[in-house]
Formats: structure tokens, sequence, C-alpha cells
């Protein structure tokens, strides 16, 4: 389990209980992986798993709990036979598809720090998780969203933030609106109190239904490599993106 939260000084990151969540159907991805879910899906020789286990292990994380759903039985089996060396991994398994917010409810009671990260398992940010949670620290808010300066967001929905690094705006995708902004990158820091409400809550969507109603959001800003898998087109082009980054041999 992780460390009380006590012994959490805002910035290690192995004392904060990381949340993977990785248990969506993939439709978008149907046609070209049709038998397994997309945290799998192949990099080259290697699963998509294993580069984000590499990246969160060099980032100092200890504890992942990944949220599992289609297809757990896979996953399950892939961790088995490549435990990550240095990572705690466990495995929570939902009984039907609740959402991401859904997802998050149904971890919780495995969670023990504060705060806890929560990333989506099908996406990919070159981002100091240290720094990240420095600066969630120092916002004094209840969550802090990543969010990525992209030389053309028109695939994305676009964040807008003040001058306080507060999130004023989440605006819906537009594949009409090319241009520079700010997206979200898909990895949060949720404190305890925010935690709880979404356990007591019904929301099903993290970002629709409870970024609503937290109040201060803050962004923690970065430019650098960013990586979402769940089209055909930016799966293709994943190894060549995610290659540097690998850093230990295949197991």
């Amino acid at each position: 389990m992780a460390s009380d939260a006590s012994a959490c000084d805002g910035s290690n990151l192995a004392d904060i209980d990381v949340v993977v969540l990785a248990g969506g159907l993939g439709t978008r991805l149907r046609g070209v992986l049709p038998d397994r879910p997309k945290i799998l899906a192949p990099i080259g020789d290697e699963p998509y798993i294993a580069f984000l286990l590499d990246w969160l292990a060099h980032e100092g994380a200890s504890r992942i709990v990944f949220s599992l759903g289609f297809r757990a039985d896979q996953v399950q089996s892939y961790l088995a036979a490549n435990p990550p060396v240095g990572l705690h991994v466990e495995t929570v398994v939902e009984s039907a598809p609740a959402g991401t917010a859904g997802a998050l409810r149904f971890v919780a009671p495995l969670l023990s720090s504060d705060p806890v990260l929560v990333m989506n398992g099908d996406s990919f940010i070159d981002a100091d998780l240290s720094e990240f949670a420095q600066a969630h620290h120092d916002s004094d808010c209840g969550v802090t969203i990543l969010c990525v300066e992209l030389p053309d967001v028109s695939r994305f929905g676009r964040v807008e933030i003040d001058d306080r690094n507060r999130i004023t705006r989440f605006a819906e995708k537009d594949p009409t609106r090319t241009g520079a902004g700010l997206i979200n990158a898909g990895v949060y820091l949720f404190n305890r109190k925010v935690l709880d409400d979404i356990v007591r809550g019904d929301a099903r969507s993290l970002e629709r239904d409870v970024f609503a109603s937290v109040g201060d959001i803050g962004a923690h800003v970065v430019s650098g490599t960013f990586l979402d898998i769940g089209t055909p087109e930016s799966l293709a082009a994943a190894e060549s993106i995610l290659r540097p980054y690998r850093r230990r041999s295949a197991p």
C-alpha cells in the first residue's frame, strides 16, 4: 500500500498511488485491434503497457492500480508473465462499463494516498510527474490537470486558462478549429476530498460531470511529446514516437 498521506510532501511520486484507466472498449481501433484491449496494442514488438510502465517507473512511481474492463484477462496475464521491476501493480476489473468517474469510484477502496494520480491508459505525455505533483501541492486546488501545448488542437477539446494557471473553460472538440493551443493530456491529480466526493456521488465522466462541479481546477502546462493511441492513424505512428523513451530492454 502507499505511504500514509501525512508522509507525502507533495512531490514524491513514490508516495502517490497511480490509477491507470484502461477499461474502454476501444471501438475506434476495432478494425486494426480486434482481439485485445488498447493498452496491449502492439508498438513494434512490445505492447503499449510496457512503455507505460517503463515511463512510470522512470518517473519514480511505486504503486500502480489498473482499472480494467474489456478483455481484462489479457492484461492480467501479461502482467503475471512480465512483472515490472520496482513497481507494485494491482488490477481491478469492472463488471460493466461505468465511465471514467465510475471506474475511479470502483478502485477507490484500494487507494490510500493523498493526492492520487489518475491517468488514461491510452495516452502518453513526456512530462516530469514529480514536477506536476509539486505544482498541484503548491496550487491549493482539489484537482490539477496536466495540459500540453500542441501545434494543432483540432483532434481534441481545448483547455483555456487564466494567469494563475486555473482552468477557465473546457472547449469541445472542433475539427474546423485548427492551430495551436492547450489540451487536457489525460493525467490528473485528485485530493482525497475530491476523491471522496466522487465515491459518494454517481458521476460517470470525470471530464463532463466531475470537473464541472469541483470549483477551482489547476492546470500544469508542459510542452513535449504527446501521443493518444486511440485512432488507427496515431497507433501506426506510435512506434517511431515512443521508441526513444524505452529505457529498458524488452522482457
